[in-house]
């Protein structure tokens, strides 16, 4: 069994769509990056390599590299997945926790995990999503930015 963790944050800014899980959400700020901006995503992709010892997100779609550029974070995610059972590993696990003070997200966390979990090749029974506040404390708390933790398990195909 091996564990990795996973860290993202994006900066929220006007023009932008808010894309969280692979669902495009109702708001009036989106997140700043490259690609989409997920952070969702992008959490659990460097958990998942983390947990491979294989780097992190950064290494494997670099910002330097157009191709990238508004991508889908969903289908970085597939990469991601690929590259795991290539290295003979299967996702145990995923649970993640997405950090913003609004929108409210409990009526599309069902729907991230179905994306998350279609785009991994996973049963959505081994993904878990969450989100919470900061209690208008931090970038999060003030409506800088968003942030999102993720933990995943890998185990050995044998």
């Amino acid at each position: 069994m091996r564990i990795g963790i996973g860290y993202d944050a994006h900066r929220l800014v006007e023009d932008r769509p808010l894309v969280l899980g692979g669902c495009v959400i109702p708001f009036e700020k989106g997140l700043l990056g490259h690609s989409d901006a997920d952070v969702l995503v992008h959490a659990i992709m460097d958990a998942l390599l983390g947990a491979a010892a294989m780097g992190d997100i950064g290494r494997h779609f670099p910002d330097s590299d157009n191709k990238y550029k508004n991508i889908c974070s969903l289908h970085m995610l597939k990469e991601v997945e690929g590259l795991l059972r290539r290295a003979g590993f299967n996702i145990g696990n995923i649970d993640a926790v997405i950090v913003a003070e609004a929108p409210k997200l409990a009526g599309f966390l069902p729907k991230m995990a179905d994306n998350i979990s279609a785009s991994l090749n996973i049963p959505v029974g081994e993904v878990n999503i969450k989100a919470t506040t900061e209690e208008r404390m931090g970038f999060t708390g003030t409506g800088e930015g968003m942030a999102a933790h993720a933990v995943a398990l890998l185990g050995r195909i044998n």
